[in-house]
């Protein structure tokens, strides 16, 4: 295990919140949430200020829930190129002390700053302290830091001193600072993993890195080893750079998805699937965007009563990423069987996932399926750049319009996913 690297973990502290309070001076000290339409029901918070968490508010919170709590917090919409725009200069920051920076999502990034420390004097905590009170000052937002010798802890310690926080967790003092924390602080250890290491007596990270391999692998499997490495400091994943320019991080990304909450609950077939349509093309863009294509499309709709959620899936005869071929298939995945006369919908998603490289020729076939398909290509392709150009209203298909209260809806814009993964 190699100790002497000096890892940075920098996290802007409620990020999309500090954002909008340092665009709007007159929301700085009061309770902010970032969220959906309240009115329409688009109905969960994505961020609170630390004033509104003071009062209950917390992260993906229904909108209801947070107004009980901190009925005076004030609501606004996301404004995802805005944070975009914070994330970059952020990032601008950090790549003053290294070249090795890998995000974590917008509001998160590694640093390795191993081998250019001496270049500032050879203090990593000065560095940290540095960057910290160069992004309030240049961005009027605060980060909190950790420092350690391996990624997993470096996060550990700047989740551990939120907000505005810095903590260095090293070699010698990993066991007092880490093993007393909750197996949860974890990096993916989630409720479940949670709940199945308590019902083994477990529930410290220091119970989890002392435990028996064995018992850890037949409970947990492969997954189990790799937490327990680790609680143990044992992750030697490097810090992967990225193009300092890039908004998010290049990865191999497992599958894209969109889903929402409906501002009415959807009673009936043609609605159901003007809104599939509009998650699906929305999907589509994106893969294409991407340079992918799928073998498999899944769908899910959540019951506007009980809240309970049905999710189907099936596997394509070809890869694809031809809006006509994801989205016919995530409604027929929807509406085959469904009575929502008797069972609205509430909310619902479309994803595609098994992604392949898109392919840079075709094989024709005799029967002409492929030069169908390549047309269709063709013309998605088409929109896509008008899309780009004029918005993703500039081009719109008839179904999509076919509830005039759904009109307004842009899933490209209002949804926006970031494919990072810590496994890649």
């Amino acid at each position: 295990m190699d100790t002497s690297r000096a890892i940075i973990h920098s996290d802007c502290d409620a990020f999309y919140a500090s954002v909008e309070q340092a665009e709007h001076p007159k929301l700085r000290g009061l309770p902010v949430i970032v969220g959906g339409d309240e009115e329409a029901r688009h109905g969960i918070v994505l961020t609170a200020s630390y004033e509104a968490k003071r009062r209950g508010v917390r992260t993906a919170m229904c909108l209801w829930e947070a107004r009980q709590a901190c009925p005076e917090a004030i609501v606004v919409r996301p404004d995802f190129p805005l944070y975009h725009r914070y994330s970059r200069m952020a990032r601008r920051i950090y790549y003053d002390y290294t070249d090795l920076v890998e995000p974590f999502g917008p509001d998160e990034a590694w640093l390795d700053v191993s081998g250019s420390a001496h270049l500032f004097g050879g203090d990593v905590g000065l560095i940290a302290r540095e960057i910290s009170e160069r992004v309030k000052a240049e961005l009027g937002i605060s980060v909190s830091v950790g420092i350690s010798w391996n990624k997993v802890f470096a996060k550990l310690a700047s989740d551990a001193r939120k907000p505005d926080g810095y903590l260095a967790i090293r070699p010698e003092t990993a066991e007092r600072i880490v093993w007393p924390r909750p197996v949860g602080d974890l990096l993916y250890v989630g409720p479940a993993t949670t709940r199945r290491l308590g019902r083994l007596g477990i529930r410290t990270i220091g119970q989890l890195a002392q435990a028996d391999s064995v018992t850890i692998r037949r409970h947990l499997g492969k997954m189990g080893l790799v937490t327990q490495a680790f609680a143990r400091g044992g992750d030697e994943s490097p810090v992967r750079p990225l193009e300092p320019g890039s908004c998010d991080i290049s990865r191999q990304v497992k599958s894209v998805g969109n889903g929402i909450t409906l501002p009415f609950d959807a009673t009936d077939e043609r609605t159901v699937r003007q809104v599939a349509w509009l998650m699906g093309e929305s999907v589509c863009q994106r893969m294409r965007a991407l340079g992918l294509q799928a073998r498999c499309v899944s769908a899910y709709a959540r019951d506007a009563g009980d809240l309970s959620c049905r999710s189907r899936q099936l596997t394509l005869a070809r890869p694809s990423d031809l809006t006509s071929e994801i989205c016919q298939a995530a409604a027929r995945l929807l509406t085959e069987g469904a009575d929502f006369a008797s069972a609205p919908v509430r909310a619902l998603g479309v994803r595609a996932s098994s992604l392949v490289p898109a392919p840079e020729w075709v094989q024709l076939d005799l029967a002409g399926v492929e030069e169908r398909r390549c047309r269709l290509r063709e013309a998605d392709a088409a929109i896509d750049e008008l899309r780009r150009r004029f918005g993703n209203h500039a081009v719109r298909r008839g179904i999509e319009l076919a509830d005039g209260r759904l009109a307004g809806l842009d899933p490209e814009r209002d949804n926006v996913t970031h494919p990072v993964s810590f496994f890649a």
